[in-house]
């Protein structure tokens, strides 16, 4: 079973919490065991889990990134002045499995789900959700 989703960013670079979206598809899908994969569609944006408990988090994930990566000295800024979006999204990767536990996300207390935009703000950034079930 799977969903596409979609989720507007307004920000160039920003962690945006889709974890409540997920649970939604997860319980309209049914299903109780397996395994949720969870893939974002674009070379410039990553999925990644991370902590829920305050924004702090997501900031300093956005700096360090920031840091290590700056815009505006790569090859591919020629093109369309983004390679430094390319390389972030590269390293965060562009997807997330989490277990299927009694119908409910296998997270922790402290962990939630984040788009990671890179190259926004977009009106539209597509999620692909699968429910692999197990039977």
């Amino acid at each position: 079973m799977y969903r596409v989703i979609t989720v507007e960013t307004t920000e160039r670079e920003e962690l945006i919490d889709i974890t409540s979206r997920v649970e939604s598809v997860v319980e309209d899908s049914g299903i109780q065991y397996g395994l949720v994969s969870v893939y974002v569609q674009g070379a410039t944006a990553g999925l990644m889990i991370q902590e829920n408990w305050d924004d702090s988090v997501q900031s300093d994930i956005v700096t360090l990134l920031r840091t290590i990566i700056p815009p505006g000295v790569w090859k591919h800024d020629y093109q369309d002045n983004n390679g430094d979006a390319h390389l972030k999204a590269g390293l965060v990767g562009p997807s997330e499995t989490i277990p299927l536990i009694d119908g409910d996300l296998g997270l922790s207390t402290w962990q939630n789900i984040f788009l990671c935009e890179f190259d926004g703000p977009r009106r539209e950034r597509w999620i692909v959700i699968t429910i692999l079930e197990d039977r």
